[in-house]
Parts: C-alpha cells; structure tokens; sequence
C-alpha cells in the first residue's frame, strides 16, 4: 500500500502527533489545530510524511510504518462497525425508495392513459366535425376505403380478444403474455395511425388492462402456492415481473421461500429423533440453504439491481434473526442456565459454518448471529467459571497435597506424543490443581474457536479471577497463615484440607507455580488466530516462547505470577515466624543473645546461634523437597529458599525492638557480641551461596545489618575491627558448622591444633550443633 492511501486512512488519528520531536509539541494543540492540515485541498500525503520522517532513523520509521498499518486496521474496523450499524436504516431508506418509484411510475402511467383518454376525445370530436362539414367536398374513394378497413380490423379486434380470453383461461402463460404484449402494440399503432375507431381503441385498450391484471392475480397466487418452486417458481416471478411488476413479484418471491422455510422448520421441531447438535446443525442447514435459494432465485429474475439487492438483504438478516432467536429460546437458554460452555459454543460454531457459504454471494450474516448470540456465550462463560471456582474449592476440601501425574483417561496421548514431552506438558499437580488445570483447558478450548466474538479478554480476566480464588484456597491450606478472612473474601468460608507436613505446604506452591508459569499461558494460546496445526503437541517451552509474544498476555502472566508470588510470600512468613517466636509467643531472636556474651565469664562457643541453625536445617530439607517437586524447574526452587531466607534477615533488619535493645547505652552490643553476630551473618551470606539461593538483596541487607553492629560497638568507643578476627575465620567455622549440621563430617575422634580458629569450639557446642542437624 502506498504512503498517500496510509496517510490518509490514519489522518482522524493525527499521525503527526507519533512523528519524531513534533509530537510533544502537536500534543498541546487541540484536535482542529492538528487537523488544519489535513484539511486543505492542497495536502500532499507524500510531502507531509517526508518532512515528517527526513530527521528519522530507519528503527524509527519501521515503527511508523507499524503505527500507520495498526491505524489503518482501525480504521476499516471502524468503517466496518459503522456499516454494520447503520445498515439497517440504509436498507430501510432505499425500501422505502423503490416504494416511492413504484407509485412514482403508477402515477405516470396513469396520466399517460388520462393524457390518451383526453386526446382521443379530443380527437373524435374533431373528426366527427370534420365528417359533419365536409360530406360533399372529401373525395368519395378515400372515405369509401377508410369506412371499409375500420370494420375489417375491428373484426380482427374481437378475433385477438377472444383469443386472449381462451389462454389466460387455460393458463397458457408465455403465450398470454405475449399475446398482451401483441395487443399494447395494437393499441399504439392504432394510436399512431388511427386505424381503430375511438370505440374500438378504448375497448381494446381495456380489455388489455383488465387481462393483465387477471394474469398479475393468477401468477401471484401460483407464486404462493407451497408446490410451486425451482424453475417453475422463476419462471412465474419472471412473468410477474415482465407485466411490470417488478417489485411485488420479488416481494412475493421472497414470501414464498418464508413460508417454505416456516413448514420445515416446524417439522423439524416435531420431529423427536433430533435434539441438541443434530436438531441445530438440520436446522441451521434449512435456514441458510433456504436463504441461499432465495439469493440464487433473485439474481436469476432480478440480476444484481440494488434495490431487489437491498431488499435481499432485509429479508436474509430478518430471517437469521429469527433462526438465531429460536435457538436462543430453545437450545441456548437451558445450556446456559445449566453452565454447559461447550453446547453454546457448538451450537454458534454450527451456524456460524452454515452461514459463511452465504459470504460468496454477498451475504454476510455471521454478524447478525454474533450480535444475538454474545449475551449467551457471555452468560455462559460466567456460569462456567463459577463452576470453575466451585469444583475446585470441592476438591481442595478432599486434597491430600500430594504431587501425581493426571488421571490416565484425563487427556490422551497421540501416536506422535513420545513419553517425555508427556510428562513435561503434564507435569505433577495435586487433585484440586488437576481438576481446575482441565476445567480452564476446556474453557478456553471452547472460547478459542469464536474469534469473532472478541471474548479472550473477558476469558483471560475470568480465568485469573478463578486462579485468584484457587490461590486464596491455597493460602488457607498453610496452618497458621496470617492471611485474615477479609483479604481472602469469600473463599474463607470453605472447608479446605490443611498441609500439614512441610512437603505438602511445598506441594501449595509448585501447584500455584506450574499453572502460572506453565499451563495456564499454554491454555491461552487457544485464544490466539493461529492453525490449530500450530497449537497441537507444542512443547512447554515453543508455548512459552510463542506465548511471550503477545504484550496483552505476558501482562496477564505476570498478573498470575503475582498471585503466585502472594502464596509463597504467606509461606515464607509462616515459616519464618515459626523460626522466631517459641509455641508460647515468646521471641526467639533478641538482643539479649548478644548483649549477655559480653558479660559471661565463660568462654565463648563459636558456632552459629541455635535460630540460625535451625534456619539452614529447614533450608535444607525443603531444597531436598523441592529439589523432588521441581524436576526440571529448579528455579521454582531457588527463588522459595530465596525469599524465606530474606524474609527471617528482613524481620531483623526491621525488628525495631531488637536495635533498641542493642543500642541501649546501658548493656550496648560489645566485642564478643558483635563478633557472634557476625559469624550469624557470615554463615547465613555462605550457606546461602552454597545453596545458589543468595541474592543481591539479602546480600545487601546482611552487609547494612553488620555495618549497623559495628557502628554500635564503635560508639561505646570501641574499635570493632580491633576485636573481630579475619574473614577466613568466620568462613571456617560457617563451613565447619554446614558439614556438622549435614552430617558430612565428625570431629568428635578428632585432635584440633590449638592455634586453630576452631579451637575455641568446644565439645558441647559440637553436640548441640549436632542435635539440632538431626531434628
């Protein structure tokens, strides 16, 4: 497509105002103003884009052309829904045209025979004046001659009458109508030449006029008649419209088709072998067959006249509208009311196939049946999607929380399906996760079909709607999650089955995060034009990659991994209140477990805090969980044991009551606290790091949250870096206190150098470091 006819397609949306630095400017002017150029008769297209694109790079103008080939869609799109919604008052108007040529032509017709009747009197009264005066002057030959041939064509008058009579009597159509047309050829030239009396011209003049209105009547009644049809139905149509009436002849074509299609229609409703797809696809085929007929039959009589066109089309959208209201009233409304998507969307599918045949011929009525249809689908899909949230809060009431692979007959496999891409596009869920995961699949299968309808944005909002109920559910199953009724709505009033051990609280989060991240944005690729070719045995990630193309649904995904990301945020806070407060409520980590190591007589055991062991015995066996869960998905994994870790650092870096208590003046953090601190911070940085699960964040926050400590000491006047030992202490004991609390190594047999920076670990701190690896 030229530049001209882009330019000019988009002008109503001021491409200037998305060109280069002009557009901040165009932006403060009003909507005239930025089309004051557009206006002028002199615009050129070319020029103007040419100056608007000489200071552009080529990315820039490839995103130009994009912008103007997206405002040229919109603009037939909008062309189109207006065409659409003002067809029905165009039809009506040149309806109501032809109407007014028809009388129109009446009129003239009827003056056109008063004119005669006025001129023919006229006439023999000038000729009866002239008889009258001129008997003994006219030549007796010529007067002789004319008082013999009017009576010899006045015998042949009676003679074509008469003959006229006998076929319209015997319905000898054709030879009627061209006996009719033989006799107003008799009265014109009997009006040219005078060959016929008045008397004689008037009486044939009328007897033309009444036979021809009796045939009009006799076709018109043969055209009604329910055998009449086919070539027989033309051919009569044809004759109607050869007397000269047209437009009622098409009307009565067209009635004739209504009440053909009206009787088979009704015996399709009596009959009782057909119900649900076979008594629509039967009565669909009627319909459109019939329509179809009706539109061979009026190019055949009519050809493509636009008013018989026009009216073609009023008749065709009249009669989809009331196929489309028959089926809405008894097939739609109870699948509706029943919640049954798939029979609504068969159902439209079927019409839909039926009725695009009518396209080649110029019929587009798929719109008319969208238009009737969409409130049903509309009703459909929010019934299916309460189903959607319903079976899935009643299988989660039953959950045991356990990862399996889909029930064997829950979806077959092809011939071309090998047993690893199985198990990766159906990945281990637990029964709920099952259950909602194949009620969204068939959901968006059934909507993918309708493209026309535009509904993958309402089924895309519903199907995140439900996931957000599925989540909520999800979080109730946590025990003790802190989620309180009001933020979870509704959903609080369910029974849900509580996970219990920790594999099945991980067994939450890999159901959340495979439906978001995997299942659910493979679903939505039904929604996309694609072949369903394209869509059949596509491997998670080819889905994944397709699926990232489209900006509308990444941003849905990242809606649901925001809602995943909800869950294992109440997961990570569970666990970790579990780590710092007691059964009692009473905190765990205070700043007493540093502030009293100065003020002990005793020798310092230097292994981690007892909080902090526990932290990486749970880290630990929920890597070794999830490590099982996440086959392939590690990252799952990873970002969990990330945020868990950085929720237990965060709580201490935000504990205000934990500084205070460190900062008191009265008992401050001293040498030996702040150097068990540290040796805290430096085992959670290394196990962390060795677990791939450190981020830059909680990094971050240990490195503030040391700094902090040692400001705290530096204050009392102390200098920290004086009493704190190197780097490669604190990194030695972390190692040594990660292979004892494994179980990698016992130093029980050992000897230890006293030189060495473990020497100060004494044999009851490796006991306690040990108890607790074995809990």
């Amino acid at each position: 497509m030229s530049i001209t006819s882009l330019v000019t397609t988009s002008a109503r949306s001021s491409v200037s105002s998305s060109i280069g630095d002009s557009a901040e400017l165009e932006g403060n002017l009003t909507l005239s103003d930025r089309l004051k150029a557009f206006k002028s008769s002199q615009f050129d297209p070319d020029t103007y884009v040419t100056s608007k694109c000489q200071h552009m790079n080529e990315k820039e103008i490839r995103h130009l052309c994009s912008y103007l080939v997206e405002l040229k869609k919109a603009s037939a799109e909008e062309m189109r829904k207006s065409v659409y919604a003002n067809y029905s008052a165009f039809i009506r108007t040149s309806k109501e045209i032809t109407v007014l040529e028809g009388q129109l032509l009446s009129i003239r017709n009827l003056l056109s025979t008063q004119s005669a009747l006025i001129q023919g009197l006229a006439e023999g009264v000038r000729i009866d004046s002239l008889y009258a005066d001129s008997e003994d002057s006219m030549d007796g030959d010529i007067s002789n001659l004319k008082n013999e041939t009017l009576p010899n064509m006045e015998n042949g008058l009676a003679e074509f009458l008469e003959n006229l009579e006998v076929l319209l009597a015997e319905r000898r159509v054709d030879e009627a109508l061209a006996a009719l047309e033989e006799g107003q050829r008799m009265v014109k030239e009997a009006k040219q030449g005078r060959t016929l009396s008045q008397t004689a011209y008037f009486s044939l003049q009328s007897a033309i006029s009444k036979q021809r209105q009796k045939l009009s009547v006799h076709l018109a009644e043969a055209i009604c008649q329910p055998s009449t049809r086919g070539i027989e139905l033309r051919s009569i149509v044809s004759a109607l419209k050869r007397l000269g009436d047209g437009p009622r002849s098409h009307t009565l074509l067209l009635n004739s088709h209504h009440q053909r299609l009206q009787s088979y229609v009704q015996s399709v409703r009596s009959s009782s072998n057909l119900c649900g797809g076979a008594f629509t696809a039967t009565l669909s085929q009627l319909v459109f067959s019939t329509i179809a007929q009706a539109a061979r039959d009026s190019l055949a009589v009519f050809g493509e006249e636009p008013a018989y066109s026009s009216e073609l089309v009023t008749w065709a959208v009249k009669e989809t509208e009331t196929f489309a209201l028959l089926l809405k009233r008894h097939i739609l409304s109870s699948a509706v009311a029943g919640g049954s998507l798939r029979v609504v969307t068969e159902t439209i599918q079927i019409c839909l196939g039926h009725s695009s045949v009518l396209e080649a011929r110029g019929l587009a009525l798929s719109p008319v049946l969208l238009r009737f249809f969409r409130p049903s689908v509309e009703e459909a899909l929010s019934a299916y999607l309460k189903r959607i949230e319903k079976s899935s809060a009643a299988q989660a009431a039953a959950d045991d929380w356990l990862l399996a692979y889909p029930p064997s007959g829950a979806r077959p496999l092809s011939s071309t399906t090998s047993l690893n891409s199985a198990i990766t596009s159906q990945p281990k869920l637990s029964i709920s996760a099952h259950k909602f995961n194949s009620l969204v699949q068939e959901l968006l299968e059934d909507i993918g079909p309708l493209e026309n309808l535009k509904l993958d944005g309402p089924a895309l909002e519903g199907v995140f709607q439900a996931f957000n109920s599925y989540v909520d559910l999800l979080i109730k199953a946590l025990p003790g999650s802190t989620e309180n009724e009001e933020n979870l709505e509704g959903s609080f009033n369910r029974i849900v089955s509580m996970a219990e051990t920790e594999a099945q609280q991980i067994a939450l989060l890999a159901n959340a995060s495979l439906l978001a991240d995997e299942l659910l944005p493979r679903a939505a690729l039904k929604l996309l034009p694609l072949n369903q070719s394209n869509r059949v045995d596509m491997t998670p990630r080819k889905a994944s990659d397709r699926q990232n193309r489209f900006p509308e649904q990444r941003e849905w995904k990242r809606k649901l991994q925001r809602l995943v990301d909800r869950l294992r945020d109440s997961f990570c806070r569970t666990h970790a209140l579990d780590l710092i407060f007691t059964e009692d409520g009473e905190i765990r980590l205070n700043a007493e477990t540093y502030t009293c190591m100065d003020e002990s007589t005793e020798e310092p055991e230097w292994f981690p805090s007892p909080i902090f062991q526990e932290l990486f015995i749970k880290l630990t066996q929920m890597a070794s969980i999830a490590t099982d869960m996440f086959v392939g998905r590690e990252r799952f994994a990873t970002i969990l044991l990330m945020r868990l870790t950085e929720t237990v650092i965060l709580w201490l870096s935000d504990d205000q009551n934990f500084w205070v208590e460190i900062e008191e003046e009265s008992n401050p953090l001293g040498p030996l606290g702040l150097q068990q601190f540290y040796l805290d911070m430096e085992f959670v940085m290394l196990f962390s790091a060795q677990g791939r699960y450190l981020s830059r964040n909680l990094q971050q926050v240990i490195k503030n949250i040391i700094a902090r400590a040692i400001d705290v000491v530096a204050a009392t006047g102390i200098d920290p870096y004086s009493v704190l030992p190197e780097d490669d202490w604190f990194a030695e004991i972390a190692q040594i206190a990660i292979k004892m609390l494994s179980g990698k190594v016992n130093f029980g047999n050992e000897e230890r150098d006293a030189t060495s920076p473990t020497a100060s670990i004494s044999a009851k701190s490796m006991s306690s470091g040990i108890s607790h690896g074995s809990n």
